[in-house]
């Protein structure tokens, strides 16, 4: 058994990943200042006696010091998401998790501590090398388009933790996710499937932004977390990047007429042209497939949660919270 310590612990992953830990017999202690955050996600946690949970910036060094010399391995998953955050907010996309990860790693370094830190599966930027696999060449537009701000900053902390290992031989891990989902997960910052499943049973227009014949893949956030906790254990991670997701790929207007059907709502379906969703010039991509053969390698994981599966699991969650 360890003490784990979640940056970002009260957020959608974080929470579920605390509740995994202590399943397991973990003590966890969760760090988050709830910008993104919720308290909601965690408090029926709260009066476990294996967990703790701290209000605060990771950011905020006296305070990281005593709680990474605390524990024994880092899951790092505080960063700003979410497209809408990112182009409304850049500044503080880039600071949060550049600034953020830099703390992070620096007090890892002081204690020797392992750090599991989440990266996404936007590095791959506009690629068109499909499925991506964790060494493929990066494709990104300019800077002059926040958009690619998210992708840059997560590349950066990429970077950053494997020069930390390579240096100095921290043991990290870089958790490379594909668009997980699940109870939880707010809309409030442009997740699709929350935004989705919340219009369609209001019976709300879904809209679907672009000619919505773009792909994805959704991974259930329990099969997610089952891999993040698995890779933590794995020695031979140490030092690797790794895809986490689903393949089975689904272009979002199909995802809208699925979660339509599963709520049994007569939302219309409507197309929203970036430029009027985002920004003017919005930039995005058509495919996001994840090459999985490496953690399937290391792990023998595979998710297990089909995409229906998982459109029910939301329903239910918002269902339950009134919507």
């Amino acid at each position: 058994m360890y003490h784990a310590l979640i940056t970002g612990g009260a957020g959608f992953v974080g929470s579920h990943l605390a509740e995994a830990l202590l399943a397991e017999g973990h003590a966890v202690t969760v760090i988050d200042n709830l910008s993104t955050g919720r308290f909601e996600n965690i408090a029926h946690l709260a009066e476990h006696p294996r967990f703790r949970f701290a209000i605060e910036n990771i950011r905020n060094e006296t305070v990281m010091d005593r709680l990474v010399s605390e524990c024994h391995v880092i899951f790092h998953l505080a960063a700003a998401v979410g497209v809408n955050l990112i182009v409304e907010s850049p500044i503080h996309t880039i600071e949060t998790n550049v600034n953020g990860t830099e703390a992070v790693l620096r007090t890892a370094r002081r204690y020797r501590r392992k750090v599991l830190i989440a990266s996404t599966s936007e590095v791959y930027g506009k690629g068109t090398k499909v499925p991506f696999a964790e060494d493929d060449d990066r494709v990104v537009g300019p800077t002059t388009k926040s958009r690619w701000s998210y992708s840059t900053s997560k590349a950066l902390d990429e970077f950053l933790a494997l020069a930390y290992h390579k240096e100095i031989g921290l043991p990290v891990v870089i958790l490379r996710l594909f668009n997980t989902v699940g109870p939880r997960q707010t809309g409030h910052y442009g997740m699709v499937l929350p935004r989705f499943v919340t219009w369609a049973l209001r019976g709300a227009p879904i809209q679907v932004y672009g000619d919505g014949q773009q792909t994805r893949c959704f991974a259930s956030v329990t099969d997610v977390v089952r891999a993040i906790v698995a890779l933590a254990d794995a020695p031979e991670a140490v030092g690797q990047v790794y895809n986490i997701g689903s393949s089975e790929e689904v272009t979002i207007y199909e995802l809208a007429e699925r979660v339509r059907a599963r709520v049994g709502s007569r939302s219309e379906i409507v197309l929203v042209p970036y430029d009027r969703a985002y920004e003017e010039g919005f930039d995005d991509m058509r495919r996001r497939v994840p090459d999985t053969r490496k953690i399937q390698t290391t792990i023998e994981w595979a998710p297990t949660q089909t995409l229906d599966e998982i459109i029910d699991a939301v329903v239910a969650y918002y269902r339950e919270q009134g919507v």
